[in-house]
């Protein structure tokens, strides 16, 4: 065999060997532990853009997020099913401070004259959490194969957890659904446009009212507004709270990295089996969030639809 045919050969058996370490060391045979438990972060104030669309294309405010403040750990939060399409909700930005730590106010400056908002999500005690490596720009891919086993456990335990957060900080993806306190965790664009829904079906509950009134003496009709309270709504879990800090510290750290390009996810919906799983996870409680009444949210699998 001719030398140049040999170092071919080696060049490409290297160009394999290094590609497969690329892979494993990006997460692809990462072990996947959803818990039942307190988050891994506390309260935090964060900067956003809430945009409607595809998931697909939230890659650039991640982007540009992680442009203005390299150093700070990103967020993105989804409120909808992906086969919604171009209804889809959700907003993604950097965490600017967690916990009682007050927010730089150079970087609060620099966001908001770049178009972001800024809001506080509560610290909670009860949500569903796993975790993903971020080693590599391949993890941001690779963190799919996180929502099989995180919708399996939700739907197994008939849990109601929406809407979905991922926050990217310290080497790992973390993704978080809230069990309970929900309707903190949605910016004040879904609520207005919640709000704005709730309505217009008032309008046209009224306006089907009158027009049957004029027909019958029996006729009658309500319509229901979408609170602005952000009042607790206690969900607790049927799973024993597990503590996190233990699997962290097995995780290991890294570094947080800057752009992300997120792939877009695809969520179950459960129709009207909400009522009866509401009754058996929440009680008596009449704290509703801001979907709840209508569908829960499982998580995402595979690509959007």
């Amino acid at each position: 065999m001719p030398d140049w045919i040999s170092l071919c050969v080696i060049s490409l058996l290297l160009s394999l060997t290094a590609l497969v370490c690329y892979v494993l060391y990006s997460g692809l045979l990462a072990e996947i532990i959803v818990l039942t438990g307190s988050p891994p972060i506390r309260k935090i104030t964060f900067a956003y853009k809430y945009k409607q669309g595809p998931y697909k294309n939230c890659g650039p405010l991640f982007r540009e997020a992680a442009t203005l403040g390299p150093k700070l750990p990103c967020i993105g939060v989804f409120y909808d099913h992906p086969n919604k399409g171009p209804l889809c909700r959700y907003a993604a930005g950097s965490i600017l401070s967690e916990g009682q730590n007050k927010a730089d106010e150079d970087l609060l400056k620099i966001y908001k004259s770049a178009g972001f908002n800024v809001y506080s999500f509560p610290e909670v005690t009860h949500v569903v959490t796993t975790s993903f490596p971020y080693r590599t720009f391949l993890s941001i891919f690779l963190r799919l194969k996180v929502y099989a086993p995180l919708n399996h456990y939700i739907k197994e335990r008939r849990l109601c957890a929406h809407p979905f957060l991922e926050i990217y900080r310290e080497g790992r993806i973390h993704f978080i659904a809230p069990l309970a306190r929900q309707e903190d965790f949605y910016v004040p664009e879904v609520l207005r446009k919640e709000r704005r829904q709730s309505e217009q079906e008032e309008t046209h509950s009224d306006s089907d009212v009158s027009g049957a009134e004029s027909n019958s003496e029996y006729s009658s009709g309500s319509g229901v507004l979408l609170s602005d309270s952000r009042e607790t709504s206690l969900a607790a879990s049927s799973v024993r709270s597990v503590p996190l800090q233990d699997h962290e510290e097995r995780d290991g750290r890294g570094r947080s990295s800057g752009g992300i390009s997120l792939k877009e996810l695809d969520w179950e919906q459960t129709g009207g089996q909400q009522a009866e799983r509401e009754e058996l996870l929440h009680g008596d409680s009449d704290q509703k969030s801001p979907e709840a009444p209508t569908q829960e949210w499982w998580g995402a699998v595979g690509e959007e639809e």
